[in-house]
């Protein structure tokens, strides 16, 4: 029902950052929540931000206020800005809406090197 593309992964020093885009097919005005996870090499899938139709925001531990996510509706985009990046943020960040149904972009690969 809605489909999520990804962009804005790369090659990146330590201390760098890195702005995430999850452009979706349709207006996202109506998608009460949308999000990020990230996956590193050989880990398990886990939550990265949470952001709501209303503004709230949720962040999971590990960030420690280094990153930021928010959305345009106007551009049906939504963005993770991650700053002082370390190589543990390396991974596939993917963006997800929950609508009637949860769905998921393909992912953008982010490698952080030291």
């Amino acid at each position: 029902q809605v489909h999520l593309v990804e962009s804005g992964g790369g090659l990146v020093q330590a201390g760098g950052s890195l702005r995430l885009s999850c452009a979706a097919s349709r207006s996202i005005f109506s998608i009460n929540d949308m999000g990020w996870y990230r996956q590193p090499p050989g880990k398990q899938r886990m939550l990265v931000a949470t952001i709501t139709s209303g503004g709230t925001r949720n962040y999971a531990d590990f960030t420690k206020g280094r990153f930021t996510s928010s959305r345009d509706n106007a551009k049906n985009t939504v963005y993770l800005q991650m700053n002082s990046l370390e190589p543990d943020d390396s991974g596939v960040y993917s963006c997800l809406a929950v609508s009637r149904g949860t769905f998921w972009g393909q992912g953008t690969q982010v490698t952080v090197s030291s």
